[in-house]
C-alpha cells in the first residue's frame, strides 16, 4: 500500500446534569474501544484526539496515538476549522473523521475496508450514510483547502459530494455502519444488547439503567404480526431490515430526514404533521391514540421538539430519553414522557439511530430466533 490512513476522531462534551454526566462515561468507554480498533490497523498511521477532556490524552500510550487537548466548550468548537488546521498541521492526505462514540458496534474489519476504499484511489470519500454520516474518509484531505470550512460532519459529507465532486463510497449496511451512540434512548437499546466492545461492555453493566422498555418491545418484535410504529426520521433500509427479520406489520410515518444535515433545525424550518397533530391533541391525547394502532413504538423525538420548537436543555432531551420525567424541568417535555411512559404499550424516545441503526442491532440480535 502506498500511503495510510489517519483517524481523528472528534470527542468533547459540556456536563450538565446527571443523565449527561452517565451518558459521557458510556462515550468515553466507546472512545476507548474505537482507538484499540484503530491502532490495530497495519493501514493506520496515526490516530489523533481532539477533545476538551484532558483526562482523555492518556487513552492510549501507542506512539501512533496524540491528543490535541482544547479548552473549547462544544458550542464554541468549529468542526471545519479544526479539521482543516490538523490537516495543515500534520500534512495529512488520506484522512479518516468520527466523533467519539461514532458507530459503537463497527467491526475491525469494516474500519479495515473503510482504509483500503480510502486509499485505493484518489477524489474519493467513504461513508456509513447518504445525508447524516457518522464517519468520513476523504482523499486527498488538502481538498478542503478550497471551500469554505464546514460546520459539521453531515456538512462535510455533502461538500464533498456536491461541490468537490468526490466519488462517494458507503459502507455495507450492517449493524456495525448504521448503529449510532446519539442518545440515550440508544443507549438503552445497546445496554439491552450483548453487543460491544470490552470497555463498552463493563461501563453499561455498571450503570443502572431501567430496561424494562426495551424488552418489552423486543417482544413484539418476536410476536406475531404485531403492529409497531416507526415515527421521525425513518429510512428505506430500516424498513426493509425489518420486514426481511420480522413477523411485524409497520406502522411508519417518516418525516424530516436529512433536516440536520441540510440545516433545516438550524434555520428553524422543520415541520411536522405529527408535530401539528400533538400540538392540537397534546401529548396525553397522541399516546392514547398510538396505543390503539401500534403494540410498540420508538419514535425519533428530535423531529417534533424541533417542529414544535421546543428549546429543550440537553438534560431535559436526556431525561425524557430515559424515560424520567421527574427529573425534565420544563412542563411540556415532563407532560409529554409521562404520557409515553404511560399510554400502555412500550414506547421508546431518542433520536435518528431509534428508527434507524437500532433496527439493525434488534435484527442481529433476534433475526436468528425467529
Amino acid at each position: 500500500m502506498a500511503e495510510a490512513v489517519t483517524a481523528v476522531i472528534f470527542e468533547g462534551s459540556d456536563t450538565q446534569s446527571a443523565a449527561e454526566e452517565m451518558f459521557n462515561r458510556v462515550r468515553h468507554a466507546v472512545l476507548a474501544d474505537t482507538v484499540d480498533k484503530l491502532l490495530s490497523l497495519p493501514d493506520a498511521e496515526r490516530v489523533i484526539l481532539v477533545t476538551n477532556r484532558p483526562e482523555l490524552a492518556m487513552l492510549s500510550l501507542d506512539p501512533r496515538f496524540c491528543a490535541e487537548v482544547n479548552t473549547l466548550s462544544p458550542a464554541g468548537f468549529h468542526f471545519g476549522r479544526q479539521l482543516v488546521a490538523l490537516v495543515k498541521k500534520y500534512r495529512l492526505r488520506s484522512l479518516l473523521c468520527l466523533g467519539g462514540a461514532a458507530l459503537p458496534l463497527i467491526s475491525r474489519e469494516e474500519l479495515a475496508l473503510a482504509c483500503r476504499l480510502l486509499v485505493e484511489r484518489q477524489d474519493r470519500f467513504v461513508a456509513n450514510n447518504v445525508q447524516s454520516a457518522d464517519i468520513i474518509g476523504l482523499n486527498p484531505a488538502s481538498v478542503l483547502y478550497s471551500f469554505p470550512p464546514p460546520a459539521t460532519d453531515n456538512a462535510l459529507a455533502l461538500l464533498l459530494r456536491y461541490d468537490a465532486r468526490f466519488e462517494q463510497v458507503l459502507l455495507p449496511l450492517s449493524m456495525g455502519t448504521q448503529f449510532d451512540l446519539d442518545t440515550p434512548g440508544d443507549l438503552l437499546v445497546l445496554a439491552a444488547s450483548p453487543f460491544g466492545g470490552p470497555c463498552l461492555r463493563r461501563c453499561l453493566d455498571a450503570l443502572p439503567l431501567d430496561l424494562s422498555t426495551v424488552w418489552q418491545l423486543k417482544r413484539v418484535l418476536q410476536g406475531e404480526w404485531q403492529e409497531l410504529a416507526l415515527i421521525g426520521r425513518v429510512g428505506a433500509p430500516a424498513i426493509a431490515r425489518l420486514n426481511s427479520h420480522f413477523k411485524v406489520r409497520l406502522r411508519v410515518f417518516s418525516e424530516e430526514r436529512g433536516m440536520k444535515a441540510l440545516a433545516r433545525e438550524e434555520r428553524g424550518e422543520v415541520v411536522s404533521l405529527l408535530g401539528f397533530w400533538l400540538a392540537e391533541t397534546g401529548p396525553e391525547r397522541f399516546f392514547q391514540a398510538l396505543a390503539k394502532v401500534a403494540h410498540a413504538a420508538l419514535i425519533d423525538t428530535r423531529v417534533l421538539f424541533a417542529a414544535l420548537r421546543k428549546n429543550l436543555t440537553v438534560a431535559d432531551r436526556f431525561c425524557s430519553d430515559l424515560g424520567q420525567d421527574g427529573e425534565i424541568s420544563d412542563a411540556w417535555a415532563r407532560e409529554f414522557t409521562r404520557a409515553a411512559r404511560h399510554c400502555g404499550i412500550p414506547v421508546l424516545l431518542g433520536g435518528q439511530t431509534l428508527v434507524g441503526g437500532a433496527l439493525f442491532l434488534f435484527t442481529e440480535e433476534l433475526g436468528c430466533l425467529l
